[in-house]
């Protein structure tokens, strides 16, 4: 009676539990899932999981079947008889070792040719992309574009992507569950893996994951990959090549340069052929208008980068922001100020860079060129706006455990050195610098 009212007692909890499993089935989007692949690599993985399934699924009916029928079949019906013994039986002994090597064989062949599918090398004109582990976030080179991204890439739709895998310090594992298998990043060694992004799908975005324990926060390291077309790839690609300044650069692009350089010697020639008496000064070449800022020339502006009304609402963090931290959302940021306190004191250049500008050359931390139109920072765990960036400079340690980024605001506690800051930024070098940041799009 004991067992029987405990059961009763747990029973509610077990129908709870089934409800909760349906209800989950139910549900309409799947967006980390692996049985909805888009690309060549994850039908490969697919087909291998259906194929082992189907058999697996067949041995185990043969064999509770034939448990079954033995339990029933040759149950002890007596205390004095003995059933026939079969120790010894050369036929069966050779039966039951030949059935599992034949299943063996129908799921080895497979296998091996789903691993010598996904281990061979990228084909040729692959987009290459090198993808560098850190504790804890992501950083991509495209060594064919000559730039560097964190956190989130773009890859083309239709193209080959051969991911270059490297580990800057322990071992990571790249994941994204709808496009590719897991693949480790290992100190000290190059791995790869390459697929093809389905043509016909729609742009999107989907969810990459560090799948093996990397750290404090191993379960924080996560990017996001942004499919588009090849037309969109080739204007995000521009953008990006683009310095990151905000405002007039330091030198005008070798472009503006030579156009300017053609326009001079065009007047100067044209001046020569006329008569003296109506000779007058060759006028200025026109200012080389800034890469960033009020004046940026439309056809950068135009360039895309994906809006972020359009990510999927799976794509979006939505880790709350911790109460320790307080600041002052009403505040206005100047991006000047911003600016100049970003390269100022080794404050934030020191560990980042932003590619045309040559006091900013970091490279500890992620590279900050575009960083205003990325979906989020700190490697997907927060939203990037302005409450989620703000908070983020001022006590990173806080956002997140054990990242390398010091606390920078004056009177904020270091959970890491156990210390509070006497000095460091107030809340309005905090919004300009916030303000600054989001400029670099």
């Amino acid at each position: 009676m004991i067992g029987y009212n405990r059961l009763r007692r747990f029973a509610p909890l077990g129908v709870a539990a089934v409800l909760a499993l349906a209800l989950a089935a139910c549900a309409q989007s799947y967006p980390n899932s692996t049985f909805t692949p888009h690309s060549d690599l994850g039908r490969s993985i697919d087909f291998l999981w259906n194929r082992l399934m189907f058999f697996g699924t067949i041995v185990f009916v043969l064999v509770e079947g034939a448990l079954i029928y033995v339990v029933i079949r040759y149950r002890r019906k007596s205390e004095d008889v003995t059933p026939p013994q079969t120790h010894g039986h050369v036929i069966l002994e050779i039966t039951w070792t030949l059935i599992p090597a034949a299943i063996l064989a129908f799921i080895a062949v497979p296998t091996v040719r789903t691993i010598f599918e996904t281990q061979a090398p990228a084909p040729a004109n692959s987009l290459v992309i090198n993808v560098y582990g850190h504790q804890w976030w992501w950083e991509f080179e495209y060594p064919e574009y000559k730039f560097t991204t964190a956190n989130e890439i773009y890859i083309p739709k239709g193209r080959t992507v051969d991911l270059v895998l490297h580990a800057k310090d322990v071992i990571h594992s790249f994941w994204v569950p709808q496009l590719a298998g897991k693949r480790d990043a290992i100190p000290n060694h190059t791995n790869h893996i390459w697929f093809t992004p389905d043509s016909n799908m729609a742009t999107t975005v989907w969810n990459g994951f560090c799948t093996e324990y990397c750290g404090d926060s191993h379960g924080e390291m996560h990017f996001r990959v942004v499919t588009v077309t090849p037309e969109q790839f080739a204007s995000w690609v521009t953008r990006q090549q683009a310095p990151g300044f905000f405002g007039p650069p330091a030198a005008p692009p070798p472009t503006a340069i030579a156009s300017a350089s053609a326009a001079g010697a065009a007047t100067t020639k044209s001046d020569s052929a006329a008569p003296a008496a109506a000779s007058t000064a060759a006028p200025a070449a026109a200012p080389v208008a800034p890469v960033y800022g009020p004046t940026a020339s439309p056809a950068l502006l135009a360039s895309y980068v994906l809006p972020h009304s359009e990510v999927p609402e799976y794509a979006i963090p939505h880790t709350p922001l911790p109460d320790a931290i307080k600041f002052d959302d009403k505040l206005t940021g100047d991006p000047a100020a911003g600016e100049k306190l970003f390269v100022g004191a080794g404050t934030c250049n020191a560990c980042h860079s932003v590619s045309g500008n040559p006091l900013a050359v970091g490279t500890i931390g992620p590279n900050l060129t575009h960083v205003g139109s990325r979906i989020t920072i700190a490697a997907g765990m927060y939203l990037n706006d302005k409450a989620h960036l703000s908070r983020w400079i001022k006590d990173a340690r806080i956002m997140k455990s054990g990242v390398l980024m010091p606390t920078l605001g004056k009177g904020q506690y270091d959970p890491q050195t156990k210390a509070t800051m006497p000095a460091g930024l107030s809340d309005q070098q905090i919004a300009d610098l916030v303000a600054y940041l989001q400029a670099l799009k």
